[in-house]
């Protein structure tokens, strides 16, 4: 038999796999402050010194942090990530399960990934940790105590892109530019763009899901099933400048719409491969 072809599913982290953004669950509050008050502190602080929005917010983190006299630890931060707000179907894992499982029928290894500006660490204290092969997401540099002292890498919306080379590619990490920019027959690449599906919910993910658009790839909006109303004019607006393939809620369970979608572009990935058996 073949070997299974590799195939991606790419997430985006806040408003897509979990509600809101990871921070506001329970670090802001451990630090005495509204999530509100917490962003509203770093938009005028970030115009002020014409600086990256990410970035911004993880250093304002650690000094708002610091000002309580509470230590941001990589043990502290993952603790956090265990309190995320996951969509339903995906605390139990099953939506990676049935994905796997529907992709070994039809001759397809898939792979999980992460792309978010959100916090490496918190992800890896969250509940789906384990069904990623990598996560691309910030993260700090720490001292011989383990306590974060500086970004060492903030994920923005246009920088997300690099990061579907870096599948495209193999390369499981963030300082690797030689591997990145050296050329690589497109056969030779683990990974190719028109193996690759990526989920996200808006505006920051829009560069991303253009990308996987015009690469060949495949892309889907979601939104939070419980906000429709709010969302429907972004979602308008995404399928309108022809940024998405489809559009769904982030509800994970077995017979939602993008449980329906996913399966239905892992089909479509393996019939153009070549690899559906003839009796499905």
């Amino acid at each position: 038999m073949a070997k299974p072809l590799k195939t991606a599913l790419i997430y985006d982290f806040d408003g897509t796999l979990a509600r809101g953004n990871m921070q506001e669950v329970s670090f802001i509050p451990s630090i005495g402050m509204k999530p509100q008050q917490f962003w509203d502190s770093v938009y005028p602080e970030t115009r002020k010194a014409d600086g990256d929005g990410i970035l911004m917010y993880m250093q304002m983190m650690l000094a708002a942090a610091k000002q309580v006299n509470q230590p941001v630890t990589r043990q502290a931060l993952r603790d956090h990530g265990c309190d995320v707000a996951l969509f339903e179907g995906l605390r139990d894992l099953s939506w990676f399960d049935r994905m796997n499982a529907y992709g070994a029928e039809v001759g397809l290894e898939m792979e999980h990934y992460i792309i978010s500006a959100g916090l490496t660490e918190m992800i890896e204290g969250c509940p789906i940790a384990r069904a990623f092969r990598h996560v691309y997401a910030s993260k700090y540099v720490y001292d011989a105590d383990d306590v974060a002292i500086w970004p060492a890498v903030g994920v923005n919306y246009t920088t997300k892109t690099q990061y579907l080379f870096r599948i495209n590619k193999g390369v499981f990490n963030h300082w690797d530019d030689e591997r990145i920019n050296r050329f690589i027959p497109d056969d030779e690449r683990p990974i190719p763009f028109e193996r690759m599906i990526f989920l996200g919910d808006g505006d920051t993910d829009v560069p991303t899901m253009k990308m996987m658009h015009t690469k060949g790839g495949y892309s889907i909006a979601v939104y939070d099933p419980d906000n429709t109303p709010r969302d429907t004019r972004k979602i308008h607006r995404l399928i309108s400048e022809d940024r998405v393939n489809f559009v769904a809620a982030a509800d994970y369970r077995e017979g939602t719409a993008v449980d329906l979608i996913v399966k239905g572009l892992i089909g479509r990935i393996a019939v153009n491969c070549g690899t559906m058996p003839a009796d499905l």
